[in-house]
């Protein structure tokens, strides 16, 4: 099957909004808002999933690649300081 235009738009489109709901919830994370760690983990396993699709590009990958460790160094740290038992609840 081939590719539209329609089609690249509609990938950068969604490329664009999970990257702006990980750095949304990472935000979170960094105020300490209850909840915000969950929902990082669930931000960043859709953009994951996300790449199952050949359409995504090596962009996506390469910022993927980028912020997973700075995410995950924000859950750690989140799990560390949350009350023992609720680390990562929604």
């Amino acid at each position: 099957m081939r590719k539209t235009a329609n089609d690249y738009c509609g990938d950068h489109k969604r490329n664009d909004e999970l990257k702006d709901e990980v750095y949304r919830q990472m935000f979170r994370v960094e105020e300490g808002r209850p909840g915000a760690a969950g929902q990082l983990a669930i931000a960043l396993l859709r953009a994951w999933m996300s790449l199952d699709s050949s359409s995504r590009t090596a962009s996506h990958r390469s910022w993927l690649r980028k912020v997973c460790p700075l995410c995950i160094r924000l859950l750690e740290t989140a799990a560390d300081s949350a009350p023992t038992g609720d680390s990562c609840s929604a």
